[in-house]
């Protein structure tokens, strides 16, 4: 009987060790999947390399502001495009607005056009980095600063920055502040 049950406990061992591997080997994975996606996956709020202004060329960066369905918010950039030297640093707004009767959790997720110009489309701070919590009727205006890297593809004279806000699942309240439904 004790035999059995080292046995047992050995392949639990064996088991737990593993899922912790299998566990700890998905965070490469995760952020290969990010990075081939385009999804932000933490690696966005690096710098480029080379931040010098290549001020022999112009690129016009329009944004775009959009919300789920679901999701009671008004949501718009404070001006719909820009033209940038790539390695300019630049600071442009988004305006949101919670039109509902209590506190959302709402989560930005980008996305840009063409999709090759993500990779050259660096955000050095932006409030899709985290959650928004916007209280009953608050309104309020959010920063992205960023600088498209000088060795962006030459042919690429239009980027788009699009941005759709989710409500987040977890963190939804009341106007009070109470947990609520999400």
């Amino acid at each position: 009987m004790v035999r059995g049950n080292a046995r047992m406990l050995a392949k639990l061992v064996v088991v737990a060790v593993a899922m912790f591997g299998f566990g700890f080997a998905l965070v490469p994975f995760y952020y290969k999947i990010c990075e081939a996606t385009g999804i932000n996956a933490g690696g966005e709020q690096s710098l480029a390399k080379n931040t010098q202004i290549d001020a022999s060329r112009w690129v016009t960066v329009e944004f775009d502001a959009n919300t789920n369905g679901a999701l009671p918010w008004r949501f718009a950039p404070t001006e719909r495009s820009v033209r940038v030297h790539p390695g300019q640093l630049v600071q442009v707004e988004y305006e949101v607005v919670n039109t509902s009767t209590r506190a959302i959790v709402g989560h930005a997720v980008p996305s840009y056009g063409p999709a090759r110009a993500a990779n050259f489309f660096k955000k050095i701070e932006c409030f899709c980095f985290t959650p928004q919590v916007l209280a009953a009727g608050e309104k309020r205006r959010m920063p992205v600063m960023f600088v498209l890297d000088p060795t962006m593809d030459p042919a690429v004279h239009t980027v788009t920055l699009s941005y759709t806000f989710f409500e987040s699942e977890k963190g939804t309240q009341d106007a009070r502040g109470n947990p609520g439904r999400a």
